[in-house]
């Protein structure tokens, strides 16, 4: 079987190993993939390996080898599975690699929202420390996270695991998802998306894009929150409209954003989010520890190995 890796830098950008997988099968691996170089790199492949690397219709129809696709990622938008699954070609992703290492981003962008730590620090090496006339000083509210109303858009794996932290620091989590009607903890009442954004101090998204929760989050749910609350996004980009949350922190409407993903990545200059007042931005890298990365590469391996053993898992087409 002729396996191609389309983008592996990101996955392993030298610390890990390929050889679970060249163990499989005719290994090639490329760190990025330029979109018009796909077909001609996919020529003869059985399986093929996509971070990023977008896998559309005119893709699929000229790679008439392709039996197999694995998304080094959970979410899978980058392929058309209605073609695949057309073409017979399976299609799976790796969910459960990276929860830990999300819900963690969550939180440091959330208690950098809440502490401004680094620009404390900053203002510390700076001098301003030493000039105060205090024994201390702060240039922005410091505002303590319990008590406080976290609402969770989206309560899979890794909504659980945030609501889980969130209860760690002792505030009130409610949820919505649009297909979990129980969320299993008496103390997390699942409600309605209005009361999400009414309600909450944080919200933070754990949603999959698709077209349902594409720019959910818009001018007129922004205007519905409490003007003292905050935006956390590590799911995907397009859940929120850019130009919309960039209007609402501009004028005030709400107090601030952390996102780790953006609607276009990496995003154009213009982007109003790179200068808009109290945004945080990260470039997608909740993903990305070691830690997390290892258990992607581990699970891909096995993605690809039940597939040749006529038992494909995790299977999203």
């Amino acid at each position: 079987m002729k396996i191609v890796v389309l983008d592996g830098y990101t996955l392993n950008p030298g610390d890990l190993s390929w050889e679970g997988l060249s163990a499989l099968g005719d290994l090639t691996v490329y760190d990025r993939t330029p979109y018009d170089q796909v077909v001609e790199r996919l020529k003869g492949a059985d399986i093929a390996l996509t971070n990023k690397t977008i896998l559309d219709k005119a893709v699929l129809e000229q790679s008439p080898n392709l039996k197999f696709i694995s998304v080094l990622a959970t979410g899978y938008d980058v392929v058309d599975v209605k073609t695949a699954r057309e073409r017979g070609i399976v299609v799976s992703n790796v969910p459960t690699y990276g929860t830990l290492s999300v819900s963690q981003m969550v939180f440091a962008h959330l208690l950098n929202l809440t502490q401004h730590v680094a620009e404390h620090a900053q203002g510390v090496a700076q001098g301003r420390w030493l000039a105060s006339p205090d024994w201390c000083y702060w240039e922005y509210p410091l505002i303590e996270l319990a008590g406080l109303t976290m609402g969770i858009i989206g309560f899979g794996r890794i909504g659980r695991t945030t609501a889980k932290i969130a209860k760690a620091f002792e505030m009130r989590v409610i949820a919505y998802d649009a297909y979990i009607k129980d969320s299993g903890d008496p103390e997390i009442e699942m409600v309605s998306l209005d009361r999400i954004f009414r309600e909450s101090d944080v919200i933070s998204l754990h949603c999959p894009l698709t077209p349902e929760t594409y720019n959910l989050v818009n001018a007129e749910r922004l205007k519905m929150m409490k003007p003292t609350a905050f935006l956390i996004n590590t799911s995907r980009g397009a859940v929120v409209n850019n130009a919309d949350l960039a209007e609402a922190l501009n004028r005030g409407i709400i107090a601030g954003a952390g996102l780790d993903v953006l609607e276009v990545e990496p995003p154009a200059a213009d982007n109003p989010l790179l200068t808009a007042k109290n945004c945080y931005i990260t470039p997608h890298i909740s993903w990305a520890t070691r830690s997390a990365r290892a258990r992607l590469m581990q699970a891909t391996v096995e993605n690809v190995a039940a597939f040749l053993a006529g038992k494909p898992q995790n299977v999203v087409n």
